[in-house]
């Protein structure tokens, strides 16, 4: 796999204690009518020591939520502000999740589970706090899909289906009801820091970028770097190489998030929180996921551009703590950056060895051109052309002189590749909802595991120190 974790320990480390007092809201999650497990990722309950736990146990921590041991006695609803489609919103902060938790690997990285669906909380305004079961399934497949492609997302961790019946105005109402928790590296959001800049906590400010540095440690500024010992100016830079390399990551998938809204962003630069999410039928820059993005503002090829936006909103909090000039200076690195990483993201997607920056950009211009004239989908581009196979004309001018790596798995000589269109989402959806039928999900979630397998180790996320060091 891709990012396959490494088996460890159980570790409890509740750092977010120190801030919570300002930072969240101590609640209660729901008194669900039931709790039946629908899902349990032991792959990545391994890497966290919660492999071995039964399924009743596992049922009352992640669908009733007893604490877990020497872990947070109360969960936290995260306090927070944010852009929403460009529309600065003070009235929001998690209204159907909380953080149930905080735990290291056995590489020491800090982890939280956080959850979504738990119920209502001060933030839920006029929301019931639930996530329907097919929320929670659609999250299911976006991850694990990401996963395979080398993205830096969040795992879904648990899916617990709740009995109650929700009513929605987007998909057939009544519907079921799920609780989800999800593991991630942190759920410190850009929005958070603009909370902060709102009411001009300036010392909580600084406590937290103190924490960001500490818990989500990455490389120092370059060392031209105007400002680049100042711990804001440390923690722009970071933010800027791993939003860089998120977008890149997005674009070489084929996926589009769909909802690019400042709460949205993690300074962990983790892909997060599914909605509207699809990934591309055929290569189209306009393509948009969210039915309410009526303007295309979150469109698949406008995601860069947002996610550099958002970082302009996170040098705009900063400013109550650090002058612009520095952190303008790491806004500059972004288009740079995120060149780079769609390279180095394309090559491995296509297990081709790196040619070098202009060789590489030529390839992935020949490509998008290719898939934008022949109307292929991206999948199925990446999969017939792995390792410069099948390549014609002006396609194969642009593959020459490359080497391809070592591909012996035998997903490779399949007849078609894995892919995650919404047709494939719906009928997975329909068996579990028609005839309470798993396993058409368990069967994708086996097969995308093995394409993850199959692509090798993923290249590593921009702006994250190597595996093992502090």
């Amino acid at each position: 796999m891709p990012s396959a974790p490494e088996p460890s320990a159980y570790r409890p480390d509740t750092p977010v204690t120190e801030l919570a007092g300002w930072l969240a809201d101590p609640v209660r999650a729901a008194d669900f009518p039931a709790a039946r497990l629908r899902f349990r990722n032991d792959r990545w309950a391994a890497a966290v020591g919660l492999a071995d736990l039964s399924d009743e146990e596992w049922t009352r921590h992640f669908g009733r939520f007893d604490p877990l041991p020497d872990n947070l006695p109360q969960p936290l609803a995260l306090r927070y502000h944010g852009h929403q489609f460009r529309v600065y919103n003070p009235q929001i902060g998690d209204g159907r999740g909380f953080l149930f938790a905080q735990l290291r690997d056995g590489a020491g990285r800090l982890l939280d589970l956080g959850t979504k669906g738990s119920g209502q909380t001060p933030w839920s305004r006029d929301g019931d706090g639930r996530l329907t079961l097919k929320g929670a399934v659609r999250e299911i497949l976006a991850t694990e899909m990401l996963e395979a492609l080398g993205v830096n997302t969040s795992k879904t961790f648990s899916v617990v289906e709740t009995g109650e019946e929700l009513w929605r105005n987007d998909e057939p109402s009544p519907t079921r009801s799920a609780v989800m928790t999800r593991l991630s590296h942190g759920h410190v959001r850009i929005g958070t820091l603009q909370r902060l800049l709102a009411l001009e906590e300036r010392e909580h400010m600084e406590a937290l970028v103190d924490y960001c540095l500490a818990q989500f440690p990455g490389p120092p500024p370059p060392a031209d770097a105007p400002g680049r010992d100042e711990p804001a100016v440390r923690l722009m830079h970071l933010v800027v190489e791993r939003l860089a390399d998120l977008a890149a990551s997005w674009m070489v998938a084929g996926f589009v998030h769909g909802v690019l809204n400042t709460d949205n962003m993690n300074v962990s630069g983790e892909s997060f929180d599914y909605g509207p999410w699809r990934f591309l039928p055929k290569w189209e820059p306009g393509f948009t996921a969210a039915y309410f993005d009526h303007a295309g503002l979150y469109a698949f090829g406008r995601q860069p551009e947002a996610l550099h936006w958002n970082c302009g909103q996170f040098a705009v909090a900063l400013r109550l703590i650090a002058d612009a000039p520095p952190l303008i200076a790491a806004m500059e690195r972004f288009g740079p950056l995120y060149m780079e990483a769609v390279a180095r993201r394309w090559c491995w997607r296509l297990g081709l060895q790196s040619r070098g920056a202009e060789a590489d950009a030529r390839l992935v211009g020949a490509c998008e051109a290719h898939m934008s004239a022949s109307g292929v989908q991206p999948d199925a581009f990446f999969f017939r052309h792995r390792g410069g196979r099948n390549t014609a004309g002006d396609l194969a001018q642009a593959f020459a002189g490359y080497e391809p790596v070592e591909d012996a798995h035998e997903y490779w000589s399949a007849d078609t590749p894995q892919s995650m269109l919404v047709e494939e989402v719906e009928e997975i959806w329909s068996a579990i909802d028609r005839d309470d039928d798993w396993g058409p999900l368990d069967d994708k979630i086996a097969a995308l595991r093995s394409m993850g397998d199959a692509h090798g180790p993923a290249p590593i996320a921009a702006g994250h120190l190597p595996r093992g060091e502090s």
